[in-house]
């Protein structure tokens, strides 16, 4: 079986839970044995793990011819002979699109102002290794990579799956943006087939995009087993810390994490809160933070990645996820991995599966404070959910995913 991926994001250079789904997906899938990956990204740094599957930067395909050197090839990219392979693939003009002295296109690898325009030039990659690449299937991951799998599946005739991790209905709190909700539809009308990651999400592609279900599968994330976990241990001290870890803007409900934790500190001593990531509420929360005069028992770390994330979460008493649409939610798995209590909304694609995290409406923040209150000052609590949850957590995972979608790319191809 041979997979044709295209995705954004992939470990250790991740924005957010797009890049660790991809990881642990694709990772997981690769036990089975005759599975063979080939995963498309904007910009490659080159320490990704391609030890499982091989890794195309999308910034190192030629989409305009150039006369070449081979020796020039060489000193420019890191894999000259795949280079004039793909250069064979380009089948239409793409002069529009400005190109540096290789023919290829210098992408962000991040989400920027003109990511519509960088999508759009992916898209044009896709066509290349869709001419040079053999594949049974194509899989995107997300609408930043829909637009690639359509023109993939077009030149190929191969069934494409469309992998949704969020919506723009869940990003924007409903305030859609037309232009990304057009690509989303887009890419939903020409999949053979359509992955999301809940049924909260699922619902929201049949209710909001007017897709039949019988097109749709959930499949739920999971998490990759830490091979340092017994490397983390929690430090000895009095007070208990709670912790936010994400993007914050309004999807993930910041502003709820600190009216929580203004209600904690009034009645509660010997609690922190830490709120880790960064978005555009970040400035706003700071304001809000001292407005309500507990920036004294408040902390910012600013945006944590790889090691620092799961040494946050294990030195946590708590994780709070008070997001007001997600669509899944990777981050409570991994804090209760690292043995950290979970607090979530019910507003969560998570919360169909973890029996052993705390449940809320994101919007009440009076019974989440008290949850918080009760796990800080009952340790029979804390240790009941600490447990429970370590066991819960180690029989999710990605091995289980991957074949669940092994299972949909089999009907796939058998009928088309």
């Amino acid at each position: 079986m041979k997979v044709l991926m295209f995705g954004w994001e992939f470990p250790p250079h991740i924005l957010g839970g797009l890049g660790t789904a991809s990881y642990g997906l694709t990772k997981g899938m690769s036990l089975q044995q005759d599975m063979e990956i080939t995963f498309v990204i904007p910009n490659p740094f080159g320490d990704e793990d391609a030890s499982f599957l091989r890794i195309i930067g999308a910034n190192q395909v030629p989409v305009v011819w150039k006369d070449l050197d081979h020796s020039y090839v060489i000193s420019r990219v890191a894999n000259a002979d795949e280079y004039f392979h793909l250069r064979n693939g380009i089948r239409y003009d793409f002069g529009r699109i400005w190109t540096n002295d290789l023919g290829c296109v210098d992408f962000s690898g991040r989400y920027p102002d003109n990511l519509i325009e960088e999508i759009y030039n992916y898209e044009a990659v896709a066509s290349v290794i869709a001419n040079s690449v053999s594949f049974d299937v194509i899989h995107s991951h997300d609408w930043v990579a829909y637009p690639a799998g359509i023109f993939a599946k077009n030149i190929s005739g191969k069934p494409l799956v469309i992998h949704v991790h969020a919506t723009d209905y869940d990003r924007s709190r409903g305030n859609v943006n037309p232009d990304v909700y057009r690509i989303e539809k887009a890419g939903m009308d020409a999949a053979n087939h359509i992955i999301t990651v809940s049924n909260l999400t699922r619902q929201t592609v049949i209710e909001k995009y007017n897709i039949n279900p019988d097109k749709i599968t959930t499949v739920h994330n999971a998490v990759e087993p830490l091979d340092f976990v017994d490397e983390l241990h929690k430090t000895e001290r009095s007070d208990r810390v709670v912790a936010f870890l994400g993007r914050i803007t309004m999807q993930k409900g910041p502003e709820y994490f600190v009216e929580v934790a203004e209600k904690v500190l009034k009645y509660t001593k010997g609690v922190r809160f830490i709120m880790a990531g960064s978005g555009d509420m970040m400035n706003e929360m700071i304001r809000l933070v001292a407005q309500k005069g507990i920036a004294d028992k408040f902390h910012f770390t600013g945006f944590l990645k790889g090691r620092q994330v799961y040494e946050l979460l294990t030195q946590s008493d708590v994780y709070m996820m008070p997001s007001v649409s997600e669509p899944f939610g990777i981050s409570p798995l991994e804090a209760m991995q690292c043995g950290t209590p979970s607090i979530i909304s019910k507003q969560s694609g998570c919360a169909e599966i973890l029996n052993h995290a705390i449940k809320t409406d994101y919007w009440d923040i009076y019974t989440m404070a008290d949850y918080i209150h009760a796990i800080a000052k009952y340790p029979a609590m804390y240790n009941a959910l600490r447990k429970n949850g370590l066991e819960e957590i180690n029989n999710i995972k990605w091995e289980c995913a991957g074949q669940k979608v092994r299972e949909i790319y089999d009907k796939l191809i058998m009928n088309n």
